[in-house]
């Protein structure tokens, strides 16, 4: 096992208590190598659109073959299955759930196995409420250290694989349809609208009754004013220069928004 990859973990544990550190506990016990960098633990409490968006949006910028661990588990101890996929720039090791469903909208499954091989599990007997130490970052550790992929369980049905239910962008006559796929801590709400639809054109937002016009920059617009721009991530997102969007608006994940081209 004289391979080594970077690890990255993802959860909706936050910092306050010890869940991260254990985590990162059962991974060094393993292989005290390996890198392992975090992505985020500040996931709103099981909300699996958020953690689909953040995955999807972050593992263009590792590595190839970096092990990415995810855990938004609202249901640990049920029978989900705990699942490990190969695809094209790494792999994936958390919940059955959905959550990697956005990045494998845009990056096929090459492989999918079921966590049954119990070798590789910190304990034989995992708790009912923490799969993430008992089960996942003991995975993802053997992972990233040269284990062969097809020994960590059996292999299942790409088709099988959980899909988070999302609205798709849509367009029709100058309109584009979508809704609002995040909302980062600035309140900024980022829709599933790809930005390369709207550069080039003159164009507004409809939202919630409103008007918002396209812009380049938040600095086009004064201070205080609602703007809508192609944010860093690469979707039409909505934001307030200098404010909340998201508390301006009282909009959330989900609602459904029109981008008017002219």
């Amino acid at each position: 096992m004289n391979q080594q990859r970077i690890v990255t973990l993802l959860t909706d544990f936050g910092l306050s208590d010890i869940y991260v550190g254990v985590m990162k506990g059962v991974i060094a016990g393993i292989n005290s190598t390996l890198k392992v960098i975090d992505l985020t633990h500040e996931i709103p409490p099981q909300n699996l659109i958020a953690a689909r968006f953040c995955l999807m949006n972050a593992v263009s910028y590792f590595p190839q073959d970096t092990v990415h661990i995810a855990v938004v588990d609202p249901g640990v101890g049920s029978n989900r299955k705990g699942i490990a996929i190969k695809f094209a720039d790494g792999f994936l090791v958390g919940p059955d759930n959905g959550l990697f469903s956005g990045i494998l909208s845009q990056s096929p499954v090459i492989s999918a196995v079921e966590l049954t091989n119990s070798n590789y599990w910190r304990t034989n007997s995992p708790s009912t409420t923490f799969h993430g130490r008992d089960i996942f970052a003991a995975v993802g550790a053997h992972l990233a250290s040269g284990v062969s992929f097809e020994d960590l369980g059996r292999v299942i049905d790409p088709e099988s694989l959980v899909k988070l239910p999302m609205a798709e962008c849509r367009e029709k006559e100058g309109i584009l349809e979508g809704c609002i796929q995040y909302i980062d801590r600035f309140g900024n709400l980022i829709t599933n609208i790809p930005g390369n639809l709207v550069i080039g054109n003159s164009w507004t937002v409809e939202i919630a009754q409103v008007n918002i016009p396209g812009k380049r920059t938040y600095s086009d617009i004064p201070i205080g004013s609602l703007i809508a721009l192609v944010g860093s991530h690469g979707w039409v997102e909505i934001a307030v220069n200098h404010g909340n969007a998201q508390l301006k608006l009282q909009l959330n994940y989900g609602d459904k928004i029109k981008v008017l081209l002219s």
